[in-house]
């Protein structure tokens, strides 16, 4: 019988690309991972890791049985995700993959609700972006992930990672309390191509969209200052250095330098969706979380006025 946990050992090593990488993923040590595959080569009477250099790559035989082996493994949890049917509990790990602003804003209520109606579940709970999330979920390494795309921005994902809908998000401009375009009800992109911005990195989410809204401008506007942490634009912003494109979830209060103005010609909009293998969607566990969050999180208005907990 094939060793499954050395199979998905196997696999999260093809995904990130190192022993060590893959045995923090999945809470093992190096030593503990190289084990697993060893007794599994030994047991197919073949090798599927060779060393190269100072690292490892997966042979022809290793490539072949991940690309089976992940069929296998979803076949696997389909098979047992629903045993006990309706009379399944909710119980053991559960683990979670959200991005920054999910954690402060939906996650920690979240959890809250989750000790209350749920005592033998216990949630982990990681940080990531959207994109490394979906691969996290996809590979197995995490049971759900809360991701968001900007609306125009679309997330792909493989087809067996299932979605719900959580809601949306919306951005506001801040601006100095002095700055002209406090005063503005609402701003467009063409009056903040001559500004000078604090962005997210090139290539993540939101700096994607930040291109996006100004795709159709003949320049670019200029980025002077790129932090991951929107908390660090905002402090930017109150020290009148630049303006921010920055979203109400998890935002918290804004200095008393700071204002937020609307966007429009777009609304910058976030989709804020829960994903899972499709292959789980009959673990008690994984349709608790996705009926607590449908229950704790009502959809935003179409006014943007954010994302409000039900009840």
């Amino acid at each position: 019988m094939m060793d499954l946990v050395a199979l998905r050992s196997l696999i999260a090593v093809e995904v990130h690309g190192t022993v060590a990488a893959a045995a923090a993923a999945g809470g093992y040590t190096p030593s503990a991972v190289s084990q697993q595959i060893k007794r599994l080569e030994k047991a197919l009477g073949t090798v599927l890791l060779e060393r190269v250099g100072r690292g490892v790559v997966l042979t022809g035989e290793g490539r072949n049985l991940v690309r089976h082996g992940h069929g296998i493994l979803r076949q696997v949890e389909a098979a047992t995700a629903g045993l006990g049917g309706d009379r399944g509990e909710p119980v053991g790990p559960l683990q979670v993959v959200a991005f920054s602003t999910a954690v402060r804003g939906l996650v920690a209520p979240l959890l809250a609700d989750l000790a209350r109606t749920s005592p033998d579940l216990v949630p982990e709970v990681f940080e990531q972006e959207p994109r490394e999330a979906v691969e996290t979920v996809a590979t197995g390494q995490a049971d759900v992930g809360l991701v968001h795309h900007w609306v125009g921005v679309p997330l792909h994902s493989p087809d067996f990672v299932a979605r719900q809908l959580v809601g949306f998000d919306t951005a506001d401009l801040l601006v100095h309390a002095g700055h002209p375009l406090a005063r503005a009800g609402r701003v467009t992109p063409a009056d903040l191509v001559d500004e000078p911005w604090a962005s997210t990195p090139v290539g993540t989410i939101c700096h994607g969209w930040f291109l996006y809204m100004f795709a159709g401008f003949a320049r670019p506007p200029r980025v002077r200052f790129w932090f991951s942490e929107f908390a660090s634009q905002v402090q930017l912003v109150a020290q009148g250095q630049a303006v921010a494109l920055v979203p109400r979830l998890g935002r918290g209060a804004l200095p008393p330098e700071v204002v937020a103005v609307e966007v429009s010609g777009p609304v910058p909009t976030r989709v804020i969706e829960l994903i899972w293998r499709d292959s789980m969607s009959a673990s008690p566990a994984v349709r608790h979380v996705l009926d607590r969050c449908s229950a704790l999180f009502a959809p935003m208005s179409e006014t943007g006025s954010g994302l409000v907990t039900a009840g």
